[in-house]
């Protein structure tokens, strides 16, 4: 007769083997978020009709190029967040969420509308580190300071990595980036599935420096921004071009999921609703 407490033992440890197998592919590749450790434990919903009346599917995100480095996400919650806004480089509508850098005029507005509800800046006013860490239904953002310089004796900053977590993906936007990363941030960015990467090749980050970066963070899509110089376009494909595809799209904007993105790194530009500095 087998004995009843060895035959429990048997099946679960026969079950725990098996359990990682058993569980669907978003939980092992895509609930748990980015650097912090968050966990979507219940499944993304989305509204009946939001912004331009469509419906995101559940685990994906609508991205699209406004202009220079404005890019604006969309959530099937009906989140919406718009990257380094200006305030005349408009997304489609009116944005839950802004994120802005002060490195240079065309990343900020000092007079973001009342109706944002979150407006965050990528740097302290009063001269200290800018410090974000926010959840608004189904999006997650914090930032990592970057471009420190001495004031009256005080680090500061003037620029952010902001880091936008939703459907399971993870986004990062560098802003007015001034340099390659430092462990730490490279460290705090954690997975990073989008990169947004300016690669004008003067101003922010030059193209070595560029693709300096793109190695610390190996992301699986380089979305580009900040490209208004002559020739900025021709001079980064070529030199990305023998270490990844580089394909020009068509459209303003893309749907992403865990599943669509590229296996490997892959270079998508997409075209601005609105052209321009």
């Amino acid at each position: 007769m087998i004995d009843r407490s060895r035959f429990i033992l048997f099946w679960v440890a026969v079950v725990a083997m098996l359990w990682p197998f058993a569980t669907p592919a978003f939980a092992q590749t895509g609930d748990i978020a980015c650097a912090h450790g968050l966990v979507n434990k219940n499944p993304l919903v989305h509204r009946a009709a939001f912004g331009p009346n469509k419906k995101i599917p559940t685990w994906h995100l609508d991205i699209t190029y406004v202009s220079h480095s404005t890019y604006f996400i969309e959530t099937p919650e009906g989140v919406s967040a718009a990257t380094d806004y200006n305030g005349y480089h408009k997304p489609p509508y009116l944005p839950d969420i802004v994120s802005m850098n002060n490195m240079h005029e065309s990343h900020y507005t000092d007079t973001p509308e009342p109706a944002i509800k979150h407006v965050l800046r990528g740097w302290d006013p009063m001269f200290g580190i800018a410090r974000h860490d926010i959840k608004f239904k189904d999006m997650h953002v914090y930032n990592i300071p970057t471009n420190f310089y001495e004031s009256d004796n005080k680090k500061t900053n003037q620029n952010s990595i902001f880091m936008f977590e939703a459907a399971g993906l993870c986004l990062a936007h560098v802003g007015h980036l001034h340099h390659i990363l430092t462990n730490e941030q490279a460290f705090r960015m954690g997975r990073t599935d989008v990169l947004f990467l300016p690669i004008g090749g003067f101003s922010t980050l030059s193209h070595e420096e560029a693709v300096r970066v793109i190695e610390q963070v190996k992301p699986k899509l380089i979305l580009p921004m900040h490209y208004h110089y002559p020739g900025s376009v021709e001079r980064f494909t070529a030199l990305m071009s023998p270490r990844h595809p580089v394909k020009m799209l068509d459209a303003s904007t893309m749907r992403i999921s865990k599943k669509t993105l590229p296996k490997n790194t892959e270079v998508h530009f997409l075209r601005a609703l609105e052209q321009g500095y």
